[in-house]
């Protein structure tokens, strides 16, 4: 049974990758998580805000200790306590790389042109096999037109592109206005990979105190409703690879999302849940349904249920949306 697949051209030992999540800050975890059976990890997530707050925390620091009396430094936290994040962070892909066989993949947040391409490159020389644009942006300015966002998103793939010759992958959300047409335009762009779909974390209200309330909230498996359908609907249409990222809870949406037509299933809430051990328990079960069906090899199954290549293509679009209202009608 062969459970490898490709990637954005990196070779992968089985199609479960571990999204970013604060799991992927430690060394040892990742070791785990390569030794559970992971195909590959993206980092957690570099964020330029947090980079600039520190730096400018850094900064303060060593003026406050230029400026101080000798007996004042002692009210002071050792300097190498305010390490940059971008330093830790260009350490720790170095250091899986020595410590792992498996592809590292950094994920970087930019809010400028100069941001997203400095730290892709510092990425790329600390030795990155890939890298994640978590372009994460909550168009909250109702100026903005649909195309506005596009271009955003498009300017920003470019820059990255032109700045490292390692893998991109362009993680999406998906509400553009015309996604199809979008996930296209970032293909034919060069997105080695498009990763679907980043999660917006929306606030709540704290009725009580008139506050705004942000929460975690991990992902629940009847989220792969939405990106199960672009997958099949895109599938064969474009030419880089797909990851699906939402709502892998165990084996069962694993499947689903490669008989979609994914390249590889990434998930970070159920091993936040169970553990990281729980990535063989996925890929155990991957095995032997696969084995009960027949299929050899991760290939053979891709793109089976994609609107490519079910029988009624139909079932992806609106027709199927009046058999859903009638199905519930009849239960």
């Amino acid at each position: 049974m062969k459970l490898n697949t490709t990637y954005m051209g990196l070779n992968l030992r089985s199609p479960l990758v571990v999204s970013a999540s604060p799991l992927s800050a430690k060394l040892d975890n990742i070791k785990k998580m390569e030794d559970a059976g992971a195909g590959a990890v993206v980092l957690f997530s570099l964020f330029e805000e947090q980079i600039k707050q520190e730096e400018a925390t850094w900064s303060y620091l060593i003026g406050a200790r230029n400026g101080s009396f000798p007996e004042a430094l002692n009210y002071l936290p050792p300097l190498n306590e305010f390490q940059g994040g971008i330093d830790y962070y260009l350490n720790l892909i170095k250091n899986a790389k020595e410590a792992v066989d498996m592809p590292i993949i950094a994920s970087l947040n930019g809010t400028s042109p100069d941001g997203w391409t400095k730290y892709a490159r510092e990425i790329q020389n600390a030795g990155a096999d890939a890298l994640e644009l978590n372009a994460f942006f909550v168009p909250a300015d109702i100026n903005y037109r649909s195309t506005d966002i596009e271009y955003r998103y498009l300017e920003i793939l470019k820059i990255v592109k032109s700045a490292v010759s390692i893998p991109v992958a362009l993680k999406l959300n998906p509400y553009f206005s015309a996604f199809g047409n979008a996930a296209s335009q970032f293909s034919d762009a060069g997105a080695d990979a498009l990763v679907m779909f980043n999660r917006f974390y929306e606030p709540d209200f704290d009725i009580d105190s008139l506050e705004i309330v942000n929460s975690l909230e991990l992902s629940q498996a009847n989220e792969i409703r939405l990106p199960l359908m672009w997958l099949g609907i895109l599938y064969g249409k474009i030419k880089c690879s797909m990851a699906a990222s939402s709502g892998v809870q165990g084996s069962t949406e694993v499947i689903k999302y490669l008989l979609a037509g994914a390249d590889v299933v990434m998930t970070a809430s159920a091993i936040l849940r169970k553990g990281i051990p729980y990535i063989y328990q996925i890929l155990a079960e991957l095995e032997e349904w696969m084995q009960a069906r027949d299929f050899n090899s991760i290939s053979e199954m891709q793109g089976v249920m994609s609107q490519m290549q079910v029988k009624d293509p139909t079932a992806y679009e609106r027709a199927n949306y009046i058999k859903i209202l009638q199905s519930y009608s009849k239960r």
